[in-house]
């Protein structure tokens, strides 16, 4: 098959309206940590909202259970990928995520199959995109750009719960 982004999916992400509550409670109920929490305020640049020019901030908590990422994202904006799946006040699965060696054929890609991109924006050289593909599996599809720098940090935070002895769930 001759698809442009890479299938292989690394994460499952939740949004939450309290990161670190939403943290301690997986912690304390999956035995899932530690995560390691961002604040993200102006690290995006040429950030979209369903094709307008946006603003994205939010905290983001990330760790990992077995071979899958677990991200908690609590957003700062309402004006995003997250709200439109997941009101204020709600917690609920919001995406999965997979790498992309080539975002704008990913792009081009999902629009042909009628699938709006909800967000797109860069953080430094890694580019993402979240695809509405609610009517497909009920949730949004996320594309990462592959690169050594994320997967090295990505690695680390699985090494880090290989190892873990429950001590310091919430690391930043």
């Amino acid at each position: 098959m001759d698809k442009p982004t890479d299938r292989t999916l690394f994460q499952n992400a939740w949004v939450v309206d309290d990161v670190e509550a939403a943290c301690m409670k997986w912690v304390r109920e999956m035995g899932v940590g530690p995560f390691f929490l961002s604040e993200y305020t102006d690290q995006f640049t040429d950030m979209t909202y369903r094709g307008e020019p946006a603003q994205l901030s939010m905290f983001v908590a990330i760790a990992q259970a077995g071979p899958v990422q677990v991200e908690l994202i609590q957003p700062t904006v309402e004006r995003c990928a997250y709200r439109d799946s997941v009101p204020p006040g709600t917690l609920g699965f919001h995406h999965m995520c997979v790498w992309t060696h080539d975002i704008e054929a990913d792009t081009a890609y999902f629009a042909g199959l009628g699938y709006a991109t909800a967000n797109k924006g860069r953080a430094g050289d890694i580019e993402f995109a979240y695809y509405d593909t609610r009517p497909l599996m009920g949730c949004m599809l996320e594309v990462v750009t592959h690169s050594e720098g994320i997967v090295e940090y990505f690695a680390a935070i699985a090494a880090a719960a290989e190892r873990w002895d429950g001590r310091d769930p919430i690391r930043t």
